[in-house]
C-alpha cells in the first residue's frame, strides 16, 4: 500500500474496489489533515533576555594630579669671566668635573699684580710717615699759637698740611686694597658648588677683564624643574585657593613628582617654589618652577621630564572600569540595572585613572549596579539577566596621560 505525507502528517490509503467508499475515505483523511495537523502547531516563543555582568563602584578617597612637561634647570648658572686682564698660566680642573665653591680653577700671571701691590704698600708707608710729621708740626703750631708766637695764617697752613696728609693716607690705603684685590683675582675660583663645563681658554692665552669667557659652572643640588601651565589650569588653581580646597603654589610648597624619559613611575619628589607674575600673552601659559633635591647629581640641567602637580584636596570618588563608560557625542554614560532588571542610562562626570580604574565624580552612587559588558546590545528600559562581580584594583598607580591645554580636568589621581 502506498504512503503519502502532507505537512508532516502521514496517511495510509488501502486499495478499495468501491469508488464511493474510496471517496468517503479520502474526505475523512482530508478532514483529519485540516483539523489534526493544525492543532499540533505551538505558539512562537519571545527572544531570551541579554545576560550582562554588573558591579558596584569602588568608593575611594583620591587626590587629583595635573600632568606637565618641562626641563630641569640649574638654580645658579654662572659664566665665569676674569676680573683682571692678564695671561693664563695654570688651569687647575678637568673638563666636566664637580667642583666646590672657592676651588681654584685658573691662575692668571700674578707677578705684575704682586709688584703693583708692593708698590701700593710702599706708597702707603710713605703717606703714613708724612702724616706723622704733619701731625707733629700741627701740635707744635697749636702750642705756639697759644703763646702768640705763631701767626694765625701759619697755623692754618700747618692744619691744612695735616688734613692733606690724612687724606693721602686714606687714598694710599684704598690703593693697597685695590692692588690686593687684583692680586687675589689672579686666582679664578668657582663661585658656587656644582659642575664645571669645559675650558674656553688655554695656558698662555691673554684674557680681558669682564670680556673673555673662561668656563661655565652650574649648581646641581638642589635643582629646578621649569614648566609652563595653561591659563585654564591657572584659573582652576586660583578658584581652588579662593575656596580653600587647595592653596596656591605661589605661596605654598605644593608637592611635585617628576619622571624621566625612561621611567614609568614618579620617583623624584619636590615642591613648588615659584609661579610667575604674569601670563604670556603669546602662548597663553604661565611659567612655574619646582625645586627637587639632587644630592647625587643625577638630574642634569636641560634634561627632559614629566611632572605631576597636586591639583586638588582629598575627595571621595566612585571607581569603575573604563570599558563600562560609553561616549555619546559630548556626554559620557554608564548603564545601571534597577531592581526590576531594567537598564537605565546615567550621565556621569569622569576624572583621571587611579589604580587602573576611572574616577567618576558625579552621576552614580556606591549602591548602583553598573553594567560592565555587552553595552552594544543594550537599549534603555530593556530587561536583562545579571551576574554580580566584585571590582578590585587593576594597577598600583596611574600611568601618565597627557592633559589637553583646553581642558582643565586633572590627568592624574592617587588613592588615599
Amino acid at each position: 500500500m502506498p504512503n503519502r505525507s502532507t505537512a508532516g502528517c502521514t496517511m495510509v490509503v488501502e486499495s478499495q474496489t468501491s469508488s464511493n467508499e474510496l471517496t468517503a475515505h479520502v474526505l475523512t483523511v482530508v478532514a483529519l489533515l485540516l483539523g489534526g495537523c493544525s492543532s499540533q502547531e505551538a505558539p512562537a516563543a519571545g527572544p531570551p533576555r541579554p545576560h550582562v555582568s554588573v558591579a558596584n563602584p569602588i568608593v575611594r578617597e583620591v587626590i587629583d594630579w595635573d600632568d606637565y612637561v618641562g626641563r630641569f634647570e640649574a638654580v645658579q648658572d654662572v659664566t665665569l669671566m676674569p676680573r683682571i686682564s692678564g695671561t693664563i698660566t695654570e688651569i687647575l680642573f678637568k673638563n666636566g668635573q664637580d667642583v666646590k665653591a672657592g676651588q681654584s680653577l685658573f691662575i692668571i700671571d700674578p707677578r705684575p699684580f704682586r709688584a703693583a701691590y708692593l708698590q701700593a704698600v710702599a706708597a702707603l708707608a710713605k703717606a703714613q710717615a708724612t702724616q706723622i710729621n704733619a701731625k707733629t708740626v700741627f701740635e707744635r703750631a697749636q702750642k705756639l699759637l697759644g703763646v702768640q708766637a705763631l701767626s694765625k695764617e701759619e697755623y692754618d697752613n700747618r692744619e691744612a698740611a695735616l688734613h692733606s696728609a690724612d687724606a693721602d693716607v686714606e687714598a694710599q690705603m684704598a690703593a693697597v686694597e685695590s692692588a690686593r684685590l687684583n692680586l687675589e683675582f689672579t686666582t679664578v675660583a668657582a663661585p658656587v658648588t656644582g659642575r664645571v663645563s669645559d675650558r674656553k681658554v688655554s695656558v698662555g692665552d691673554t684674557v680681558v677683564a669682564n670680556m673673555t669667557p673662561l668656563t661655565r659652572v652650574v649648581t646641581l643640588d638642589p635643582i629646578w624643574f621649569d614648566f609652563e601651565g595653561a591659563e585654564s589650569f591657572y584659573l582652576k588653581y586660583a578658584r581652588l585657593d579662593k575656596s580653600g580646597d587647595r592653596r596656591s603654589s605661589r605661596n605654598t610648597p605644593n608637592p611635585v613628582e617628576v619622571q624621566l624619559a625612561d621611567e614609568t613611575g614618579y620617583p623624584h619628589k619636590g615642591r613648588m617654589v615659584f609661579v610667575d607674575n604674569a601670563i604670556d600673552t603669546h602662548s597663553g601659559t604661565i611659567r612655574a618652577q619646582a625645586e627637587l633635591p639632587n644630592p647625587d647629581g643625577f638630574l642634569t640641567p636641560g634634561m627632559f621630564g614629566r611632572a605631576r602637580l597636586l591639583a586638588s584636596g582629598v575627595y571621595k570618588a566612585m571607581l569603575i572600569p573604563d570599558e563600562a563608560i560609553v561616549t555619546d557625542q559630548t556626554r559620557r554614560l554608564v548603564y545601571v540595572v534597577g531592581k526590576d532588571g531594567a537598564v537605565a542610562p546615567r550621565i556621569v562626570e569622569t576624572g583621571p585613572l587611579v589604580i587602573g580604574l576611572r574616577v567618576v565624580r558625579a552621576g552614580i552612587t556606591a549602591t548602583d549596579k553598573v553594567v560592565l559588558d555587552g553595552l552594544a546590545r543594550l537599549q534603555p528600559g530593556a530587561r536583562v539577566d545579571t551576574t554580580l562581580e566584585k571590582l578590585g584594583p587593576r594597577a598600583e598607580d596611574t600611568s601618565p596621560t597627557s592633559a589637553p591645554l583646553s581642558a582643565p580636568p586633572s590627568t592624574q589621581a592617587t588613592p588615599r
